[in-house]
């Protein structure tokens, strides 16, 4: 192989490709990079055999090859070099890959590009096109939910049924669901299903930047994988096999008292009562008060033997009877942190049923949460 190709570039790929690396494995060619010249580009691959992300950059092409290097030394090398152009020369008889850039000149020892777990290559016709920046919105919208315990995988992923033109999304840790929805230009075919790890969803909305870009998802029958393609990247993931939990017999269908709230507002007050909150199991307590000649209120409350008590009122509408509610704090602040419409609403019925959350406007996005015990 010999190659040049723009620092900015290879730092750029390495970036996007360095997350998939095994950072400790017992495959000593599973902490490398894979480095292949591919039909006039470069292309960058890495794996944990979880999880595969390849980069394709421009390059100029003189001579075919492929080598992996530790992929951890070749991206601190690539960092420190300056903004020129980088020439990479591949010595096959020893398995080493010179870099050389400006005034510096390295060497760096590889293994065999043989080694490197093959990267599936599946048909991209049998593929589904999706919006980057919807699926970017449904990925921060819901991802977040997942369960993070190693002792339920199922829950460690996100539900994704794509049905007619209907794409939907659904997490759950077991104390809060998220689910969001977005729909197709066409129609597929046949329906599907799959759990996909949130970590794989969380690796794609990273490397997704480009709004305008479309994403094709394959989801070949019988191996247990699903893969992006993206103009110049592709991630490749193995599925959760498993039987997600029926969520939607959680979700409450009706409701006494509905509150329309700023979601700024109420962030920031869930942001101070969380101050005080945390030294007290992360407890809030919400007072939903309707007003009668104004505008009613949201008391936000929290207390610690250690550390004090705080009270925060935020202007709400509430129809409905008052009640006072006890949530996570930390659960409210991160489904508040990915509603962007100005207002939120939420739903409540008793202080011991799940409330419901929603953005105002948009039936495609709703959370539900847990309640507290008052204490």
């Amino acid at each position: 192989m010999k190659a040049s190709v723009s620092q900015q570039h290879l730092a750029h790929g390495l970036n996007t490709v360095l997350r998939a690396v095994s950072p400790r494995s017992t495959l000593p060619v599973l902490a490398n990079v894979l480095l292949a010249t591919d039909e006039g580009r470069l292309r960058l691959s890495a794996t944990n055999l979880e999880l595969g992300i390849s980069s394709w950059i421009g390059a100029k092409i003189e001579e075919e090859g492929s080598i992996t290097v530790p992929a951890r030394t070749l991206a601190d090398l690539v960092n420190t070099l300056p903004t020129e152009h980088v020439f990479l020369t591949l010595n096959e008889k020893t398995q080493t890959l010179n870099v050389r850039c400006g005034a510096s000149n390295t060497d760096i020892r590889g293994i065999d590009a043989q080694e490197f777990p093959p990267m599936p290559a599946p048909d991209l016709k049998e593929g589904i096109e999706l919006n980057v920046a919807d699926l970017r919105e449904m990925i921060h919208q819901v991802a977040f939910a997942a369960s993070a315990d190693d002792a339920r995988p199922v829950l460690q992923g996100v539900y994704l049924t794509v049905e007619n033109n209907l794409v939907n999304m659904a997490a759950t840790d077991g104390f809060r669901i998220s689910v969001r929805k977005t729909h197709l230009t066409h129609a597929v075919p046949t329906a599907l299903k799959a759990i996909i790890p949130a970590r794989a969803l969380n690796e794609l909305a990273r490397i997704a930047v480009d709004g305008t870009e479309k994403i094709v998802m394959v989801i070949p029958p019988g191996r247990g994988q699903v893969l992006f393609h993206l103009k110049d990247a592709e991630l490749v993931s193995q599925l959760i096999e498993g039987n997600f939990p029926d969520y939607t017999a959680i979700i409450p269908r009706s409701f006494k008292t509905s509150t329309v709230v700023s979601t700024a507002a109420l962030l920031k007050a869930c942001k101070q009562a969380e101050i005080i909150a945390r030294d007290g199991n992360n407890v809030i307590r919400l007072n939903f008060q309707p007003g009668e000649q104004q505008a009613g209120s949201i008391e936000i409350s929290a207390q610690s033997e250690e550390t004090g008590s705080s009270e925060i009122m935020v202007e709400a509408n509430v129809d409905g009877p008052s009640l006072l509610i006890a949530f996570n704090v930390r659960y409210l602040r991160d489904v508040l942190d990915v509603i962007k419409s100005p207002n939120v609403v939420i739903e409540t019925n008793a202080n011991n049923t799940p409330g419901l959350m929603r953005t105002v406007g948009d039936e495609n996005f709703l959370h539900v949460i847990m309640p507290m015990h008052l204490g």
